[in-house]
């Protein structure tokens, strides 16, 4: 399945993990962009990243994670959340049963008020001194892991709400240890600002631009752009490319549109462009993406 791409390609009961270098392909089951990997015996991955976020949730022993900003031990009764692109590695024991949780982030990003916390969503969030949170945390993914087995219709969107309470107590645990502006002036930009938002998920597919959406809001183009980064996260080119590349993602996987199309249709000006940005958000050009994620057969 796409050897071209793939230097090292692992089978588990439910799917696969596609190695090219230090980037994992995650594989997930039909229509889906969730998977849970459970294990019980010892196992070292190498050091990879991936777009996935991933959650790993200890019942007995510990997992080792080598992270950029140091060691993590993780053990019964926490959490660590890794983002998206962070380059890890993991050690586990004989005496280990854990379960490990993957999923795109596109559906947690699009969440605009996530955006005040995006400073914590760029690094692990590792919950090991906060009993109550922990327990919360610890109920929403056993939540999440006996929706994903029941497999249910709409199973996947329901994984996601799940998810989405989790991350939004841990929004809320952010905001109460960062005051945040409530002033008339920050309200009354914060509202502007949705409408902004609203301008660009129309948008998107068209010719737009930071000075053609800031005359829309309103506002000059210096002001709507720190305005902007402070209200998502990111800056208004990067939550642009982020909208592009997430439309073409589904024309990749869901039909089998020429790459001509796909480009003009997901708002890219050109094929070159369209590939050039694609491989740099996903590490792979749209036909090998294609390759691996639109003719996936599982086990």
């Amino acid at each position: 399945m796409a050897e071209q791409h793939a230097e090292r390609t692992s089978r588990f009961p439910d799917g696969f993990r596609i190695l090219q270098g230090k980037q994992e392909y995650i594989t997930y089951p039909d229509r889906s962009s969730v998977r849970i990997w459970p294990s019980n015996t010892s196992a070292h991955f190498d050091s990879h990243m991936h777009t996935a976020i991933e959650i790993i949730l200890p019942d007995r022993g510990y997992s080792v994670y080598q992270l950029p900003d140091g060691i993590y031990r993780v053990g019964p009764g926490e959490v660590l959340i890794i983002p998206a692109g962070v380059v890890h590695s993991l050690t586990e024991g004989d005496d280990i049963l854990r379960h490990l949780f993957l999923f795109e982030p596109e559906p947690l990003t699009a969440l605009r008020d996530l955006g005040v916390m995006s400073e914590v969503m760029t690094r692990p969030i590792y919950l090991n001194s906060d009993k109550g949170l922990q327990q919360k945390a610890s109920d929403l993914l056993h939540e999440v892991m006996d929706i994903y087995n029941s497999r249910e219709p709409l199973w996947n969107t329901l994984c996601y709400a799940s998810l989405m309470k989790l991350f939004a107590c841990l929004g809320e645990r952010y905001i109460q240890n960062h005051t945040a502006q409530t002033s008339p002036t920050r309200r009354a930009d914060a509202a502007i600002m949705n409408s902004a938002l609203s301008y660009i998920d129309e948008h998107f597919r068209e010719e737009i631009s930071l000075d053609s959406t800031a005359a829309f809001a309103g506002f000059s183009r210096y002001y709507f752009s720190r305005l902007f980064k402070q209200f998502c996260g990111m800056s208004f080119p990067e939550y642009l490319t982020q909208k592009r590349v997430k439309a073409a993602t589904g024309l990749l996987i869901g039909t089998d549109k020429p790459m001509h199309v796909v480009a003009r249709e997901a708002g890219f000006g050109s094929v070159a462009t369209f590939n050039r940005v694609f491989q740099r958000c996903k590490s792979c050009t749209p036909t090998q993406f294609r390759a691996i994620y639109g003719n996936v057969q599982l086990l």
